[in-house]
């Protein structure tokens, strides 16, 4: 049996991780002097709140080494392999530990540590099809490789609300010559080569940015794998999520499309009222 496990940052719902059988470790959440594991102690909202309240900028911090160690010995005296998946190694430590735990165990003929070089549901598109080639009965190494070579092939995007997480954050080096007084302005930030950058510039009402963002996507949309495509938010009214939703629908090319919420990593970085459309490459 080949174990699927992936870092919190994955952004797969409950309902998708209990389908597909995935493991999810969480990464930390740092309000202040309190810590908090992601999806299992504060959930976005709290976050916002505590933003709000505080005036100050949540810190996300990677999975610890015992953490990690706990879950790849689950594996140990078994007959069972496993693929863990992690946050790019540009944005997280989260890899380097799986990495050190594989090698302290001496698992390497047993276990794949993957850097995604992405993060939400661009990681998630992987870790579904690394889930459904181990149902097919697929080889540990025929998973690895079909995944490394999906990885450049991965388009994930979105458009932020406000600039100011991204911003004090540090994430997004791009941003920080946006901000500044730019209150109307709206990045498309895309992620290339395990990092972000700022795209496109919207301007207006964030309802109207995320029609234009993925109208804009129609042509990539229409050569992109059929097989799935994701709206992942932050925290979006549910008007402009189904209008999204809709127009996708009405494309009439996607066989499956999902929505998800960021976990708690994802949106202390990107801020409420993110939205992106993630899908892999033909």
């Amino acid at each position: 049996m080949i174990k699927i496990v992936s870092d919190s940052t994955c952004d797969l719902s409950k309902e998708l991780v209990e389908k597909y059988g995935v493991q999810v470790v969480p990464l930390h959440i740092l309000l202040g002097e309190k810590e908090y594991l992601d999806g299992v102690e504060i959930i976005p909202d709290e976050i916002y709140e505590w933003v709000d309240k505080n005036e100050d900028t949540p810190k996300t911090s990677a999975v610890g080494f015992e953490e990690a160690l706990d879950v790849v010995k689950q594996i140990v005296g078994t007959d069972d392999e496993m693929i863990v998946f992690t946050i790019s190694g540009k944005m997280s430590t989260t890899e380097n530990v799986f990495r050190m735990v594989v090698e302290e165990l001496e698992l390497e003929d047993t276990v794949s540590v993957i850097d995604s070089e992405n993060l939400s549901t661009g990681i998630g598109l992987l870790v579904l099809k690394a889930a459904d080639m181990a149902k097919e009965g697929k080889s540990r190494t025929e998973i690895v490789q079909t995944i490394e070579d999906l990885k450049e092939k991965v388009n994930a995007s979105f458009v932020v609300d406000t600039l100011t997480y991204l911003h004090r954050g540090g994430r997004c080096s791009s941003v920080a010559a946006l901000a500044g007084g730019v209150l109307k302005l709206h990045p498309k930030i895309v992620v290339a080569d395990g990092a972000m950058s700022a795209d496109k510039k919207y301007r207006g009402k964030m309802d109207k940015v995320i029609l234009d963002y993925v109208k804009d996507m129609e042509t990539a949309l229409k050569e992109a794998n059929a097989e799935r495509v994701f709206i992942t938010h932050s925290g979006c009214n549910k008007e402009i999520v189904n209008k999204v939703y809709s127009y996708l629908n009405d494309m009439n090319y996607f066989e499956e499309i999902i929505i998800t919420r960021a976990g708690g990593v994802i949106s202390s970085h990107c801020g409420p009222g993110t939205l992106g459309v993630l899908y892999i490459e033909k």
